[in-house]
């Protein structure tokens, strides 16, 4: 039994360091695109961290967040979300310097891009975290969302607001707001 485990690591980590290959390897836009939704899809099991880890794919995504071409931005994005829910990596993120990067994603136009972004915001939350997430130009910027005529946008800004921050950081947020033109915030609503 524990051979078998061992072979079917040892296989998976294989086939994870072929597609970081191949992405590194390759000059086609839509073979990267193809191997970044597969190792976004594969940060979604926790038996692929370790590997994913030691493959640094945390650092591949989040070099995919500063990338001219949404798709990579996209599945970047989703990527790490995915691996944000795992203990280390969320650790990895934040030691690379990730919130940032998260943060300006919020202005992606495309939504999943910006949900994914939320997600990996309220993941990276942390004690040592949370002043920086919870900084007051991302409050307001999930305020403006939690007013989106999206129901996933609304409601997963509502969520981050409740969890992540405290009624005072909301409220004083709220007020900063009062009187001021949406866009001289610099974070825009994502088109619906």
């Amino acid at each position: 039994m524990s051979k078998k485990g061992s072979s079917e690591g040892s296989d998976r980590f294989e086939y994870l360091q072929t597609l970081v290959t191949e992405f590194q390897d390759t000059d086609s836009e839509d073979a990267k695109e193809q191997v970044l939704a597969n190792l976004a899809n594969f940060a979604y099991d926790p038996k692929n961290m370790e590997a994913l880890r030691e493959l640094q794919v945390p650092d591949l995504f989040l070099d995919m967040l500063t990338e001219e071409n949404e798709n990579f931005v996209e599945f970047g994005m989703g990527g790490l979300c995915n691996l944000s829910m795992d203990r280390e990596c969320r650790d990895l993120i934040l030691q690379s310097g990730g919130i940032p990067l998260v943060t300006n994603c919020l202005s992606s136009r495309r939504e999943e891009t910006v949900l994914s972004a939320i997600t990996t915001l309220m993941n990276l939350t942390t004690a040592a975290s949370r002043s920086e997430i919870t900084d007051p130009a991302i409050l307001q910027c999930m305020l403006r969302f939690s007013l989106s005529e999206s129901p996933r946008l609304r409601n997963l800004a509502t969520v981050f607001l409740q969890d992540c921050c405290t009624e005072a950081q909301v409220a004083s947020a709220e007020q900063q707001m009062q009187g001021r033109h949406q866009t001289a915030l610099g974070i825009p609503l994502p088109k619906d």
